[in-house]
């Protein structure tokens, strides 16, 4: 590349970073650690009717990879469906250009369940689910996904998510619990994996038979875990099933709790409308019988967990809609969903057994988010919202908010959320 060019792509990227650094809102109240809001994708724009099921991950040296699903006509789950990332390098205030992570592997057969049920019948791909994973010493950056509701990939990335490798099929981990539940449907996630303080890689998933008129019902999740850095990967046991309480598990969020507990945040279509939980010691095995926590409201809908080591404790923070209503039904029966809305996050000291300080981050129409905490301390979530007026479709943009914990604490004003 000459001179003359290397200068005018350094004058292009900082323009982009330029008109980017202008979507940055600063939401906080006078006296107050300022919340920061950067809008990463929009819908329509790239191509992309819409962007959905957001993931969040930041490196040991600060970088931020925002990652989704990108649907090219955002019909349906089935649509025709890349998967896109954008990073930050300067602490979510703005991000590069959209790459296109996966699938860049060979073509995946479409779901024989799909086909049946006449869902995503385009010719192209339905990739799904994207999951990410940052080892803490390395900086390695693993990446799980699935295709097609059927298949499930790996890949890394060692430059900061500059570039991946080539993606490896881990489905074979999977097979083993198909004699105990044959499933037809995969997803991991979503949102992101974790790293245990013994360097063991957690990624929740949940399974489908399909049987019940509906692709993604009834449903069962597990995990997958690995001990070699995301080089290979075993299917943990089932750890939340349907029962006469418990209705199609699937979507699940994780963390680790301050005693090396793995805990499970399950969303599910239950009668209580609240959040599942169940415990294990290792991430894979011995699962706890599934407790409803009644503090965390479920509208039937993708949430997010996440621990946050500080010097005083571990804090467990949970982003979710916190809405039982519906508009359409005055009485909704328990166990259907509600509007997906009032986007809150919540704060625990004690591992998740009391939620003590809750605030909202969105009060309008706002659906899937993830959680990811940087060296700095703050709390990145990204998640699916509204127009910037507080109405229209929750999955009109996927923005990134950025908050100290202490934030969570605050009593809000009339210039803060």
């Amino acid at each position: 590349m000459s001179r003359h060019s290397s200068l005018q792509k350094l004058i292009f990227n900082s323009l982009c970073l330029t008109i980017l650094a202008v979507t940055i809102a600063p939401l906080g109240a006078t006296g107050e650690e300022p919340l920061t809001q950067v809008d990463v994708f929009e819908a329509g724009v790239g191509g992309y009717a819409m962007y959905r099921i957001p993931g969040v991950v930041v490196t040991p040296k600060g970088t931020i990879l925002a990652y989704c699903e990108a649907r090219r006509t955002g019909k349906s789950d089935w649509d025709e469906i890349n998967i896109l990332m954008r990073r930050s390098i300067d602490g979510g205030k703005t991000f590069l250009e959209p790459q296109h992570v996966a699938h860049q592997g060979d073509k995946v057969p479409k779901n024989p369940l799909a086909i049946k049920q006449k869902l995503g019948l385009q010719p192209e791909a339905t990739v799904n689910n994207p999951v990410a994973v940052v080892d803490r010493k390395s900086g390695r950056i693993t990446m799980l996904y699935c295709v097609e509701y059927s298949r499930c990939f790996a890949m890394h990335s060692d430059d900061e998510g500059a570039t991946f490798s080539k993606p490896r099929d881990i489905t074979a981990a999977l097979e083993k619990l198909r004699q105990e539940y044959p499933w037809f449907v995969v997803a991991i996630g979503p949102g992101h994996a974790i790293q245990l303080k013994n360097g063991r890689l957690v990624a929740a998933v949940w399974l489908s038979t399909g049987e019940g008129g509906h692709a993604h019902r009834p449903s069962v999740t597990t995990t997958l875990v690995s001990d070699d850095g995301g080089e290979t990967w075993s299917a943990g046991e089932i750890a939340a099933r349907p029962t006469d309480t418990i209705v199609n598990p699937n979507e699940t969020t994780l963390a680790e709790l301050s005693d090396g507990t793995v805990m499970l945040n399950i969303r599910s279509e239950s009668k209580p409308n609240r959040r599942l939980i169940t415990l294990s010691k290792n991430g894979s095995t011995g699962w706890s019988e599934p407790k409803f926590d009644e503090a965390l409201v479920e509208p039937i809908c993708m949430a997010s967990l996440l621990a946050v080591p500080t010097r005083e404790q571990q804090l467990l923070i949970y982003a979710g809609p916190d809405n039982l209503t519906s508009a359409k039904t005055k009485e909704p029966k328990p166990g259907t969903g509600r509007d997906r809305k009032n986007l809150t996050v919540q704060l625990s000291r004690d591992d998740g057994q009391t939620w003590t300080a809750k605030r909202v981050l969105e009060p309008g129409p706002s659906a899937y988010s993830d959680l990811a905490v940087g060296p700095d301390g703050r709390v990145h979530c990204f998640f699916e919202r509204c127009k910037a007026e507080g109405t229209g479709s929750p999955y009109a943009r996927l923005s990134l908010v950025s908050f100290k914990p202490d934030w969570i604490t605050q009593p809000a004003t009339a210039t803060s959320k």
